[in-house]
């Protein structure tokens, strides 16, 4: 398997990946409209986010993540990369694709200097929340949102 930034034409699958995540949704079915070009634009201009996508050895997008790297005084001054949109195709979960992809979305930020990684999960994916723990990551903190 492969990790690295996705590039426009995959927006669809991308897309496809996090519109439901219990079902596999065809990326042909996708609407990518202007909104979705307009913020896979900026993130691919922005050198401190990436939109990465995991490819099997068939090619085909089996998983997805967004890295933003966050500078800060904290840490040593080092960055924090926040991780968000990680999502595996329903047909490919419980084999192990979700803990690569996120062993390597770890070593990437590690590569880049960070000195840790951290990422919020809805209260009720409580089967997540076990994933996320089986791979080393702590409850350390309460996440609060506010909708704009």
């Amino acid at each position: 398997m492969i990790l690295r930034p996705a590039t426009r034409t995959e927006l669809p699958a991308v897309l496809a990946l996090l519109a439901d995540e219990d079902q596999v949704v065809d990326p042909a079915s996708v609407v990518v409209d202007e909104a979705y070009e307009r913020a896979f634009a900026a993130i691919e201009e922005d050198p401190r986010n990436e939109m990465l996508v995991l490819v099997d050895d068939s090619g085909l997008i089996v998983g997805c993540a967004q890295l933003t790297y966050i500078p800060g005084l904290g840490q040593g001054g080092r960055e924090r990369a926040l991780v968000e949109a990680v999502r595996v195709r329903a047909d490919r979960r419980g084999g192990g694709i979700g803990a690569e992809l996120m062993g390597l979305a770890a070593e990437r930020a590690r590569t880049r200097g960070c000195a840790l990684m951290q990422l919020t999960s809805n209260k009720r994916r409580s089967p997540a929340h076990r994933f996320y723990e089986r791979l080393g990551y702590a409850r350390s903190h309460e996440g609060f949102k506010l909708r704009l």
